[in-house]
């Protein structure tokens, strides 16, 4: 055990380093291209991430008015995975931190 200014700490407390702190949640962001269908990307975010046609095409519009639209969130290597699936069908994605 460690003495600091009279106080003793116990083993958990020093031993710190190595207990992992909780991970941040990170988002997958779909941006507009000229290439994809409207249709086509619907029908992505709907087979892929299994949203509901009403969501797929809510999403859908975003990206194609906004620009850009955040389709799935959570742990990084999910997302991760996510935004290399985009890619694979031919989709513009990437991963970002949630704020």
């Amino acid at each position: 055990m460690s003495s600091v200014q009279g106080s003793t700490l116990t083993s958990e407390e020093t031993d710190l380093s190595t207990t992992s702190l909780p991970q941040r949640p990170y988002q997958v962001v779909v941006w507009n291209d000229p290439v994809n269908l409207m249709s086509y990307v619907s029908w992505v975010f709907r087979s892929y991430f299994g949203h509901s046609e009403a969501r797929a095409h809510e999403l859908m519009l975003q990206v194609h008015h906004e620009g850009r639209a955040v389709v799935a969130g959570g742990a990084r290597e999910k997302a991760e995975k996510d935004v290399t699936a985009m890619h694979q069908y031919g989709l513009q994605a990437t991963l970002e931190e949630s704020e």
